[in-house]
């Protein structure tokens, strides 16, 4: 029965394996080599570690560079509005001014328009925000430890 065509379907694989040993220690050697080259590849490039940044107190904000400043931002949810109110008032003497857009066409037209002090500020969701600026976006980098 079942173990007698499992022998001989064994016993037939050990003939073909002996009858072409090129293709057979080719089987055994190419997975070698090619784990032996992704070690190589990994000690050459090594996971780099970023230490942790002690806190430091960076002093006072220039005022003057953000005189008459114009940050627009949008989606007008509550919380986009308490942190906008935040920026403007907790962080600047004088408060900035601060425009809040339907959506985010509204913004880049508004952009537009307006002189190279202005900047957009797009809330994705509760944690995160894309800065606009006129005629480009800037990105948050991401750091990661490995490749």
């Amino acid at each position: 029965g079942i173990w007698r065509q499992t022998r001989a379907l064994l016993f037939k694989n050990c003939l073909v394996k002996c009858r072409t040993k090129k293709s057979s220690v080719q089987e055994i050697l190419f997975p070698l080599f090619f784990l032996f080259w992704l070690i190589l590849m990994s000690m050459m490039h090594p996971h780099r570690k970023y230490d942790e940044v002690t806190n430091t107190n960076l002093g006072t904000l220039d005022t003057s560079v953000v005189v008459n400043f114009v940050i627009g931002y949008t989606p007008p949810t509550h919380a986009a509005r308490e942190i906008m109110k935040k920026v403007a008032f907790d962080y600047f003497e004088d408060g900035i001014i601060t425009e809040e857009y339907l959506s985010e066409e509204e913004l880049q037209e508004a952009s537009a328009f307006k002189p190279s002090n202005f900047v957009g500020v797009v809330f994705t969701d509760a944690m995160s925000y894309q800065l606009r600026f006129p005629d480009s976006v800037a990105m948050s980098a991401i750091y990661m430890e490995s490749r």
